[in-house]
Protein backbone atom coordinates (compact mmCIF):
# COMPACT_ATOMS: atom_id res chain seq x y z
CA UNK A 1 0.00 0.00 0.00
CA UNK A 2 1.45 3.25 -1.36
CA UNK A 3 2.00 6.07 1.55
CA UNK A 4 -0.51 8.12 -0.46
CA UNK A 5 -3.64 5.39 -0.51
CA UNK A 6 -2.24 5.34 3.77
CA UNK A 7 -3.37 8.62 4.21
CA UNK A 8 -6.59 8.14 2.40
CA UNK A 9 -7.65 5.60 4.07
CA UNK A 10 -6.72 7.60 7.61
CA UNK A 11 -8.78 10.34 5.99
CA UNK A 12 -11.63 8.53 5.39
CA UNK A 13 -11.00 6.97 8.84
CA UNK A 14 -12.42 10.54 9.88
CA UNK A 15 -9.25 10.68 12.57
CA UNK A 16 -7.16 13.89 12.81
CA UNK A 17 -3.47 12.97 11.58
CA UNK A 18 -0.68 11.59 14.22
CA UNK A 19 1.14 15.13 14.02
CA UNK A 20 -2.30 17.41 14.67
CA UNK A 21 -3.05 14.62 17.47
CA UNK A 22 0.11 15.43 19.17
CA UNK A 23 0.11 18.78 19.03
CA UNK A 24 -3.28 19.41 20.23
CA UNK A 25 -3.02 16.93 23.65
CA UNK A 26 0.86 18.78 23.79
CA UNK A 27 2.35 15.04 23.89
CA UNK A 28 5.77 15.18 24.19
CA UNK A 29 8.13 12.20 23.81
CA UNK A 30 9.66 11.56 27.54
CA UNK A 31 13.19 10.53 27.05
CA UNK A 32 12.80 8.85 30.54
CA UNK A 33 10.30 6.56 28.90
CA UNK A 34 12.32 5.98 25.72
CA UNK A 35 9.46 7.68 23.41
CA UNK A 36 10.22 8.40 19.95
CA UNK A 37 7.06 8.66 17.69
CA UNK A 38 6.89 7.84 14.15
CA UNK A 39 4.86 9.80 11.97
CA UNK A 40 5.80 7.94 8.69
CA UNK A 41 2.68 6.22 7.29
CA UNK A 42 4.44 4.28 5.18
CA UNK A 43 6.45 2.68 7.89
CA UNK A 44 3.37 1.74 9.76
CA UNK A 45 1.92 0.22 7.57
CA UNK A 46 5.29 -1.96 6.55
CA UNK A 47 5.48 -3.04 10.01
CA UNK A 48 1.97 -3.99 10.19
CA UNK A 49 2.23 -5.55 6.83
CA UNK A 50 5.17 -7.73 7.81
CA UNK A 51 3.60 -9.08 11.07
CA UNK A 52 1.40 -11.01 8.82
CA UNK A 53 -2.43 -12.19 9.15
CA UNK A 54 -3.89 -10.35 11.67
CA UNK A 55 -7.51 -11.55 11.51
CA UNK A 56 -7.95 -14.20 13.96
CA UNK A 57 -6.95 -14.35 17.81
CA UNK A 58 -4.75 -11.10 19.63
CA UNK A 59 -2.32 -8.37 18.45
CA UNK A 60 -0.74 -7.08 21.13
CA UNK A 61 1.37 -3.90 21.00
CA UNK A 62 3.55 -2.39 23.51
CA UNK A 63 4.23 1.41 23.77
CA UNK A 64 1.68 2.71 21.54
CA UNK A 65 2.05 6.01 22.58
CA UNK A 66 -0.18 8.42 20.44
CA UNK A 67 -1.14 4.80 18.89
CA UNK A 68 0.28 5.92 14.95
CA UNK A 69 1.12 1.59 14.45
CA UNK A 70 -2.04 1.30 16.37
CA UNK A 71 -4.00 2.45 13.60
CA UNK A 72 -1.95 1.10 10.55
CA UNK A 73 -2.54 -2.75 12.76
CA UNK A 74 -6.26 -1.57 12.71
CA UNK A 75 -6.60 -0.42 9.25
CA UNK A 76 -4.29 -3.96 7.82
CA UNK A 77 -7.56 -5.65 9.49
CA UNK A 78 -6.40 -6.66 13.35
CA UNK A 79 -9.67 -8.56 14.59
CA UNK A 80 -8.63 -7.04 17.67
CA UNK A 81 -5.73 -5.08 19.21
CA UNK A 82 -4.70 -4.68 22.62
CA UNK A 83 -2.43 -1.89 23.17
CA UNK A 84 -0.11 -2.08 26.62
CA UNK A 85 0.55 2.06 27.61
CA UNK A 86 2.12 3.19 31.13
CA UNK A 87 2.03 7.07 30.14
CA UNK A 88 -1.69 8.15 30.78
CA UNK A 89 -1.23 11.20 28.79
CA UNK A 90 -1.99 9.22 25.56
CA UNK A 91 -5.20 7.06 27.16
CA UNK A 92 -7.30 9.75 25.03
CA UNK A 93 -5.89 9.58 21.70
CA UNK A 94 -5.84 5.72 21.77
CA UNK A 95 -9.70 6.01 23.03
CA UNK A 96 -10.53 8.18 20.22
CA UNK A 97 -8.74 5.93 18.16
CA UNK A 98 -10.89 2.74 19.79
CA UNK A 99 -14.02 5.01 18.79
CA UNK A 100 -13.09 4.46 15.19
CA UNK A 101 -13.24 1.19 15.30
CA UNK A 102 -15.45 -0.77 17.70
CA UNK A 103 -14.54 -3.61 19.54
CA UNK A 104 -11.64 -4.09 18.30
CA UNK A 105 -9.22 -1.97 20.06
CA UNK A 106 -8.89 -2.27 24.02
CA UNK A 107 -6.34 -0.35 26.00
CA UNK A 108 -4.60 -1.61 28.96
CA UNK A 109 -3.08 0.99 31.08
CA UNK A 110 -0.27 -0.62 32.80
CA UNK A 111 3.99 -1.12 32.79
CA UNK A 112 4.56 -3.42 29.93
CA UNK A 113 7.21 -4.87 32.16
CA UNK A 114 4.61 -6.11 34.97
CA UNK A 115 2.25 -7.82 31.85
CA UNK A 116 2.06 -11.17 31.88
CA UNK A 117 1.66 -11.11 27.54
CA UNK A 118 1.05 -14.68 27.24
CA UNK A 119 -2.29 -14.51 28.75
CA UNK A 120 -3.65 -11.59 27.16
CA UNK A 121 -6.35 -12.20 24.32
CA UNK A 122 -7.32 -14.88 22.56
CA UNK A 123 -4.98 -17.03 20.58
CA UNK A 124 -3.30 -17.02 18.36
CA UNK A 125 -1.20 -14.15 20.11
CA UNK A 126 0.88 -12.06 18.27
CA UNK A 127 3.48 -9.25 19.33
CA UNK A 128 3.61 -6.11 17.37
CA UNK A 129 5.53 -3.15 18.46
CA UNK A 130 7.93 -0.14 17.97
CA UNK A 131 9.62 -0.76 21.63
CA UNK A 132 10.71 1.68 23.77
CA UNK A 133 14.38 1.37 23.60
CA UNK A 134 14.94 1.48 27.68
CA UNK A 135 13.41 -1.73 27.98
CA UNK A 136 12.92 -3.42 24.59
CA UNK A 137 15.87 -6.16 25.30
CA UNK A 138 14.75 -7.10 28.43
CA UNK A 139 10.84 -7.19 27.39
CA UNK A 140 11.90 -8.91 24.28
CA UNK A 141 14.00 -11.75 26.39
CA UNK A 142 10.64 -12.57 28.56
CA UNK A 143 8.11 -13.03 25.62
CA UNK A 144 11.55 -15.55 23.68
CA UNK A 145 11.41 -17.41 27.18
CA UNK A 146 7.74 -18.40 26.09
CA UNK A 147 7.69 -19.38 22.48
CA UNK A 148 4.82 -21.56 23.01
CA UNK A 149 2.67 -18.53 23.81
CA UNK A 150 2.88 -16.20 20.87
CA UNK A 151 2.36 -16.92 16.57
CA UNK A 152 5.18 -14.39 16.24
CA UNK A 153 7.06 -11.21 17.39
CA UNK A 154 7.73 -8.35 15.37
CA UNK A 155 9.03 -5.41 16.22
CA UNK A 156 11.52 -2.00 16.28
CA UNK A 157 14.36 -2.15 18.00
CA UNK A 158 17.39 -0.50 17.44
CA UNK A 159 19.64 -1.32 14.56
CA UNK A 160 22.31 -2.79 17.34
CA UNK A 161 20.25 -5.16 19.11
CA UNK A 162 18.54 -6.60 15.70
CA UNK A 163 21.62 -7.63 14.26
CA UNK A 164 22.72 -9.23 17.67
CA UNK A 165 19.60 -10.88 17.77
CA UNK A 166 20.04 -12.48 13.77
CA UNK A 167 24.24 -12.93 14.42
CA UNK A 168 26.10 -15.93 12.74
CA UNK A 169 28.65 -18.12 15.22
CA UNK A 170 31.58 -16.21 14.35
CA UNK A 171 30.70 -12.68 14.33
CA UNK A 172 31.26 -9.43 16.18
CA UNK A 173 27.77 -9.59 17.32
CA UNK A 174 26.88 -13.32 18.32
CA UNK A 175 26.28 -13.60 21.91
CA UNK A 176 24.10 -14.50 24.44
CA UNK A 177 20.90 -12.22 22.99
CA UNK A 178 21.54 -14.24 19.43
CA UNK A 179 21.35 -17.58 21.26
CA UNK A 180 18.38 -16.99 22.94
CA UNK A 181 16.53 -16.20 20.07
CA UNK A 182 17.55 -18.71 17.56
CA UNK A 183 17.45 -22.04 20.08
CA UNK A 184 14.06 -21.61 19.90
CA UNK A 185 12.64 -19.03 17.47
CA UNK A 186 13.33 -18.35 13.82
CA UNK A 187 14.59 -14.18 13.58
CA UNK A 188 14.30 -12.80 10.74
CA UNK A 189 15.58 -8.97 10.29
CA UNK A 190 13.19 -6.80 7.63
CA UNK A 191 14.07 -3.33 6.55
CA UNK A 192 15.86 -0.65 8.50
CA UNK A 193 14.26 2.67 10.20
CA UNK A 194 16.71 5.80 9.98
CA UNK A 195 16.74 7.98 12.92
CA UNK A 196 15.11 10.90 10.87
CA UNK A 197 12.23 8.58 10.39
CA UNK A 198 11.43 9.49 14.29
CA UNK A 199 10.12 12.91 16.28
CA UNK A 200 12.51 13.18 18.20
CA UNK A 201 14.84 11.76 16.30
CA UNK A 202 17.22 8.99 18.48
CA UNK A 203 21.25 9.00 18.34
CA UNK A 204 20.96 5.84 17.01
CA UNK A 205 19.12 3.90 13.55
CA UNK A 206 16.50 0.88 13.90
CA UNK A 207 15.65 -1.68 12.43
CA UNK A 208 12.21 -3.99 11.95
CA UNK A 209 12.60 -8.08 13.34
CA UNK A 210 10.43 -10.51 12.99
CA UNK A 211 10.64 -13.90 14.76
CA UNK A 212 8.47 -17.20 14.80
CA UNK A 213 8.95 -20.19 17.06
CA UNK A 214 10.89 -23.02 15.51
CA UNK A 215 8.61 -26.35 15.07
CA UNK A 216 11.45 -27.86 17.88
CA UNK A 217 14.42 -26.17 19.49
CA UNK A 218 17.72 -26.27 17.03
CA UNK A 219 19.03 -28.69 19.70
CA UNK A 220 17.77 -30.36 23.80
CA UNK A 221 18.58 -28.54 26.70
CA UNK A 222 17.17 -27.36 29.63
CA UNK A 223 16.36 -23.61 29.10
CA UNK A 224 17.72 -22.56 32.53
CA UNK A 225 20.47 -24.50 32.49
CA UNK A 226 21.74 -23.31 29.00
CA UNK A 227 21.33 -20.15 30.06
CA UNK A 228 23.93 -19.94 32.75
CA UNK A 229 26.16 -22.22 30.57
CA UNK A 230 26.26 -19.51 27.81
CA UNK A 231 26.17 -16.33 30.45
CA UNK A 232 29.21 -17.83 31.86
CA UNK A 233 30.86 -18.46 28.48
CA UNK A 234 29.89 -14.86 26.58
CA UNK A 235 30.84 -13.37 30.09
CA UNK A 236 34.81 -13.52 29.45
CA UNK A 237 34.26 -14.18 25.42
CA UNK A 238 37.77 -13.06 25.09
CA UNK A 239 39.37 -16.06 27.63
CA UNK A 240 38.88 -20.01 26.21
CA UNK A 241 36.12 -21.78 27.50
CA UNK A 242 38.08 -23.57 29.84
CA UNK A 243 38.92 -20.23 32.36
CA UNK A 244 35.74 -18.43 30.96
CA UNK A 245 33.59 -21.91 32.24
CA UNK A 246 35.33 -22.03 35.67
CA UNK A 247 32.96 -19.01 36.84
CA UNK A 248 30.11 -22.06 37.30
CA UNK A 249 32.22 -22.95 40.32
CA UNK A 250 33.87 -26.32 39.21
CA UNK A 251 36.43 -27.70 36.85
CA UNK A 252 35.10 -27.13 33.32
CA UNK A 253 37.25 -29.42 31.57
CA UNK A 254 35.09 -32.90 32.05
CA UNK A 255 32.29 -31.05 31.37
CA UNK A 256 33.49 -30.12 28.02
CA UNK A 257 35.02 -33.32 26.99
CA UNK A 258 31.95 -35.08 27.57
CA UNK A 259 30.37 -32.53 25.13
CA UNK A 260 32.83 -32.98 22.65
CA UNK A 261 33.89 -29.47 22.65
CA UNK A 262 37.63 -28.48 22.42
CA UNK A 263 37.77 -26.15 25.76
CA UNK A 264 40.61 -24.36 23.96
CA UNK A 265 37.37 -22.40 21.87
CA UNK A 266 36.18 -19.63 22.57
CA UNK A 267 32.28 -18.80 22.93
CA UNK A 268 31.60 -17.05 20.05
CA UNK A 269 32.54 -19.93 17.80
CA UNK A 270 30.35 -22.14 19.28
CA UNK A 271 27.10 -22.99 17.13
CA UNK A 272 23.70 -22.76 19.20
CA UNK A 273 24.05 -26.87 19.21
CA UNK A 274 27.37 -26.85 20.62
CA UNK A 275 26.19 -24.72 23.49
CA UNK A 276 23.32 -26.89 24.16
CA UNK A 277 25.95 -30.52 24.24
CA UNK A 278 27.78 -28.32 26.90
CA UNK A 279 24.20 -27.47 28.50
CA UNK A 280 23.53 -31.15 28.82
CA UNK A 281 26.94 -32.05 30.30
CA UNK A 282 26.60 -29.86 32.82
CA UNK A 283 22.88 -30.73 33.65
CA UNK A 284 24.18 -34.56 34.11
Amino acid sequence: MSSGTQRAALAADGLPPLRSVVERDGLLARKSLGQHFLFDLNLTGRIAAAAGELSAGTTIEVGPGPGGLTRALLSHGARAVVAVERDRRFLSALDEIAGRYPGRLAVLEADALDVDAHAIGEAPRRIVANLPYNVGTRLLLEWLARPEAFESVTVMLQKEVVERIVAAPGSEAYGRLAVAAQWRWNPRRLFEVPASAFVPPPRVASAVVRMAPRAAPLAPAEPATLERVVAAAFGQRRKMLRSALRSLGEDPVPRLLAAGIDGDRRAETLSIEEFCALARAYAG
